[in-house]
């Protein structure tokens, strides 16, 4: 991944980024009804790296389904790159587990960015330990295979109703996950960047007792105001 995308990526927020990707035309970008485990989890930024679950079936997922190195579960788990984020498809079935702490602990020892699910995680409590950000809808002790079935690796999915394809760019921060398509990342990164710049600008405004109105969003007088506080900062 590009680190000057990475960089001003990381300096945004989710909230922001909806509304840069709502002017490119993307309305279905944010992964509801999940949370970030740890909140003193760092920042998420990175590449989606992708595992699907369909239904489990109860002549295929027994717990010998763990057996050998071919579990799509494992292979993602030991073959998601360094500085990408595993996004799961779990169907928003939290009953059982998407993953748990040795697996989440892993993709952390290896240098994954996060990891991301609709579903749910057994472990929680050790996960939201980890200096790691993991993205769940809630605690889930009982075992995949009860529920879930591993199917494709690194293939487009849904997580929360958003689709995710191999290599978009995900952020996230303590309000959710949203999903840049890949082919516009640069530039939402760039619009998102400056966007937070003129929001800081209207904050500090606001804080000092100012009306939104004309401010937010500007009219003359305050894009001219704008430029000066921003030709100010960079002396």
């Amino acid at each position: 991944m590009d680190q000057t995308v990475r960089s001003k990526l990381l300096d945004v927020s989710t909230a922001t980024l909806t509304s840069v990707l709502l002017k490119h035309g993307f309305r279905n970008t944010f992964i509801g009804g999940i949370k970030l485990l740890n909140p003193d989890a760092p920042r998420m930024v990175g590449p989606a790296f992708t595992l699907r679950y369909i239904p489990a079936r109860e002549d295929l997922d027994q717990s010998s389904a763990f057996e050998g190195r071919k579990h799509p579960q494992r292979v993602a788990v030991e073959t998601c790159p360094a500085g990408s984020i595993l996004v799961i498809d779990s169907r928003k079935d939290a009953s059982a587990a998407s993953a748990g702490g040795i697996l989440v602990t892993r993709l952390f020892k290896r240098g994954v960015a996060g990891i991301v699910t609709d579903g749910g995680f057994r472990d929680s409590p050790d996960i939201a330990k980890l200096p790691f950000p993991a993205y769940h809808s809630r605690p889930s002790a009982p075992t995949n295979l009860i529920r879930h079935h591993a199917l494709d690796v690194n293939q487009p999915i849904g997580c929360g109703d958003v689709p995710v394809y191999p290599g978009d760019i995900l952020v996230g921060d303590a309000e959710g996950v949203v999903v840049i398509p890949q082919h516009i990342a640069a530039q939402v990164a760039d619009e998102a960047w400056e966007q937070t710049q003129f929001e800081d600008f209207v904050m500090e405004r606001v804080s000092a007792g100012d009306s939104t109105h004309g401010l937010y969003p500007p009219e003359d007088d305050a894009r001219a105001e704008y430029a000066r506080w921003r030709a100010a900062r960079k002396t």
